[in-house]
């Protein structure tokens, strides 16, 4: 069974939803479709209030190489373009759309043939269908499938393993899509011209790695890896190590090791938008947690609200405590329910005041169960307790650029300390202190 040192065993929750299929939830009356759903550079929105769109029309343009298009996720009328709630920077502009009820296609869908298009076209179509990291990242897709020529890239991952509590998003899609998924390998693996792949699945889904191995039978230079389950598995440098035994070095990148990584949901988005002509406009959401009233996983449109994926599960069960966009470990608490689903949303997790309550903080006891923990091998107390002074040199000097944020310094931490919270900040000090120093 493949490891790596470090990381926790938190429990699983998965078992609400892990065996429920997939339902199309039915597209609201409104969406709100924000413009940066991705690491980049928001897009240039290409309609105005009063506009009349289609299903799948590109209604955003991306500015820069990295960066995504947005397109519509019904048909209907723009009713406005402004600041809402959104799931990971607190707010952001996004296009409103009424739907009309007819989900009438744009001129643009038009099925394709994924033998018949060479690499840059796959490249191309990729771009043009706003596919990004699905697994939660949202890092544009063709530009992880553009790595500069000095980069040799000889593998690819398939990740798969779905280590955040509660969420079954993956596990449910590969077990109900393996063709989709492995379609969509075989794009990643043509248009970057490599021979060897993997897919990488925590063993606490037998029945994913069974399918996926059957799906991959016939496939030349694809395996399905088992892993140990434990989290964070499912983060890449971790998923590199364990897979294939390489290490990404400090402030490296995963083409340095000769591998670039993809989600599975990614994989299936790729294959679907070239199947179908559809660009991305839905995804998987698992919504769950103790605090919804019939815990699911929905096919939700873009730009959805939490509320609207709430109320399709049955609505609340008493008052909610904490609502997270995604896992519980990495994902982000939310401050309105008004909040859209994005390409980013892999789930929606409702918690209870009694789930949800942090004990107050106590004196560091020096126990060093967080260095234990920290998949990074790094020293979480001491860069945390830096950050907590504004110290940013000494985080720094610490390494805070190589945590991964995945919070298992503060899962394991006794005293219950900020860890991952007050590296996080740090982390954003430095950078913009990089930026400016670029400048």
């Amino acid at each position: 069974m493949l490891t790596f040192k470090g990381g926790v065993h938190a429990p699983h929750r998965k078992q609400d939803t892990r065996n429920k299929a997939v339902e199309y939830m039915q597209a609201p009356k409104m969406v709100s479709i924000p413009l940066q759903q991705h690491i980049g550079v928001a897009c240039q929105p290409l309609v105005k209030a009063g506009d009349a769109v289609k299903l799948g029309q590109k209604i955003g343009e991306a500015r820069g190489f990295v960066g995504a298009p947005v397109h519509a996720s019904v048909s209907g009328v723009v009713k406005a373009i402004k600041q809402v709630p959104h799931p990971s920077m607190g707010s952001g502009l996004a296009v409103i759309i009424e739907n009309d009820g007819k989900d009438e296609f744009d001129d643009s869908i038009k099925p394709g043939d994924i033998g018949s298009m060479d690499a840059e076209q796959l490249k191309e179509l990729i771009l043009e269908a706003g596919i990004v990291g699905m697994g939660g990242a949202a890092f544009p897709t063709h530009v992880k499938l553009s790595p500069p020529k000095d980069k040799s890239i000889d593998t690819v991952i398939l990740n798969g393993a779905e280590c955040e509590p509660y969420l079954t998003a993956d596990h449910r899609l590969m077990l109900e899509a393996s063709h989709d998924v492995v379609d969509g390998l075989k794009v990643i693996m043509k248009v970057l011209g490599v021979e060897r792949a993997y897919i990488a699945i925590e063993d606490n889904k037998p029945d994913a790695v069974q399918v996926m191995a059957d799906a991959v039978k016939s496939v030349q230079g694809v395996e399905v890896k088992r892993l140990k389950t434990k989290y964070p598995q499912g983060a890449e440098k971790q998923l590199i190590y364990v897979v294939t035994g390489r290490q990404v070095p400090s402030g490296g990148l995963p083409m340095d090791v000769g591998v670039i990584v993809c989600n599975v949901g990614t994989s299936a988005a790729i294959a679907r938008a070239i199947k179908t002509g559809m660009p991305l406009i839905e995804r998987i959401v698992t919504v769950t947690g103790s605090g919804v009233a019939e815990p699911k996983n929905l096919m939700v449109r873009i730009g959805t609200s939490f509320m609207d994926a709430i109320q399709a599960c049955g609505g609340f069960v008493g008052q909610p405590a904490k609502v997270i966009s995604g896992g519980p470990m990495m994902g982000i608490g939310q401050y309105s329910l008004d909040v859209p689903v994005i390409k980013g949303t892999s789930g929606i997790v409702v918690l209870t005041r009694e789930e949800a309550e942090v004990p107050e903080a106590e004196p560091c006891i020096r126990c060093a169960k967080c260095v234990e923990a920290c998949p990074m091998r790094l020293v979480p107390l001491l860069i945390s307790a830096y950050a907590l002074k504004e110290d940013y040199d000494n985080s720094e000097k610490f390494h805070a650029m190589d945590c991964i944020e995945c919070g298992c310094c503060s899962y394991t931490c006794p005293a219950k300390r900020p860890l991952v919270q007050s590296i996080r900040v740090a982390k954003r000090m430095i950078t913009a202190r990089r930026r400016r120093a670029a400048r």
